[in-house]
């Protein structure tokens, strides 16, 4: 089972401080961060997208590329990829790049993005976001495995004799997830393409949680991938360490409570009892997040958010130490005592994909083509 992190990369003032730090420090903590977490022992650090205040991570691939060459074994992935404002034709070629500087250590979540005043800097409607979703997506998916092109939809330009360059490194695509809060048609697209399904419920309850992941499973089945339970699911989910759950909380309390995403709002006990959100012990998140596979099934990715709300540098770095030394050894063990044989205990990687052969759809280049294609997906 993949254990990471993922950062939204916000700018925000350390309410014990009063200081804020600067974009640049905040991008730096970002790589220190990802460094960090493959020397404690982490499987993937992921980047969200945002071209909105007050976060920093704008484009992923510049991120990502340059944390292929400071770190040797860590997956780089994303957290949000944005599918409905980026052209699939840049992420296409975006991302193969990516393959070919990392040597495979790449994959990728689809989002549509939930900041409506975005939407119209890219030239989009928020409102359309759902079938800019399933028509770019679809679009990526030709570009990467066809060696020719031509392509004619409703969101842009029509593509004529396109190659993308460079192709997927050995003509194998990156494995796709894609990620979603609330929206069934995202759940739906995942499924149909037999791509993995990530919830990042860090907002909600576990009982939605299970049902977006039961809707998903269900589906995946029904279009002829697996049985259900081998469908690829991803969490997310929030912890702060401590000696003690007092000391945790006493620590971690300040920066809930003046956090934008969710301070203000409920308690932080309340918080902690609504959604995934635990601060204790490394036993006590060992045990919480246990429950998470209860709940959904056995999954195969579990990414935690760590950096955010102000928390300073160093904090962070200490939380990864005892995460990656203390936590994620015990959940690894817990997770594949229990994991059925028949049901997978990792995502697709690239060498899993090269080594599926041809007959992986993940894999598979189609020979040249020259009709245009308007197909869309029924979600």
């Amino acid at each position: 089972m993949q254990f990471g992190i993922f950062s939204v990369g916000d700018v925000t003032m350390d309410p014990t401080t009063g200081r804020t730090p600067t974009e640049g420090e905040r991008l730096q903590a970002m790589v220190a961060i990802a460094r960090k977490a493959e020397e404690v022992g982490l499987d993937v650090f992921a980047t969200g997208e945002h071209h909105n205040p007050p976060f920093v991570p704008s484009s992923p691939t510049t991120l990502l590329g340059y944390l292929a060459g400071q770190t040797d074994r860590l997956l780089l992935s994303t957290a949000t990829t944005l599918i409905t404002t980026n052209d699939p034709v840049k992420i296409a070629e975006d991302y193969a790049m990516l393959q070919h500087l990392s040597g495979g250590r790449v994959d990728l979540m689809m989002g549509r993005g939930n900041t409506g005043p975005v939407y119209p800097w890219f030239g989009k409607d928020i409102r359309d976001g759902i079938p800019l979703a399933v028509e770019n997506y679809h679009l990526l998916r030709r570009l990467w495995r066809e060696r020719v092109v031509d392509s004619e939809g409703q969101f842009r330009t029509p593509l004529r004799g396109y190659t993308s360059t460079p192709a997927p490194l050995d003509d194998t695509p990156p494995f796709v997830w894609h990620g979603s809060i609330r929206s069934p048609e995202i759940a739906e697209q995942a499924a149909f393409y037999g791509d993995g399904f990530f919830h990042n419920n860090i907002f909600w309850n576990m009982e939605h949680t299970a049902a977006m992941v039961r809707l998903y499973r269900e589906r995946f089945e029904h279009y002829g991938h697996g049985a259900a339970d081998q469908a690829i699911v991803g969490l997310g989910g929030q912890v702060f360490l401590g000696e003690s759950q007092a000391d945790a909380m006493r620590r971690f309390r300040p920066y809930f409570d003046n956090a934008p995403v969710y301070g203000h709002g409920p308690s932080l006990e309340e918080f902690m009892e609504l959604t995934p959100l635990t601060v204790g012990t490394p036993e006590q998140v060992v045990e919480r997040t246990l429950t998470f596979a209860d709940e959904v099934g056995d999954y195969q990715r579990q990414l935690f958010l760590m950096d955010h709300a102000g928390l300073p540098l160093e904090v962070v770095l200490e939380q990864l130490e005892i995460l990656g030394r203390e936590v994620v050894p015990a959940l690894r063990r817990e997770m594949e005592a229990r994991r059925p044989a028949h049901v997978p205990s990792d995502p697709p990687t690239h060498a899993s994909l090269v080594a599926a052969g041809p007959d992986s759809p993940h894999h598979l280049v189609l020979p040249n083509t020259t009709t245009s294609d308007n197909t869309t997906v029924e979600v």
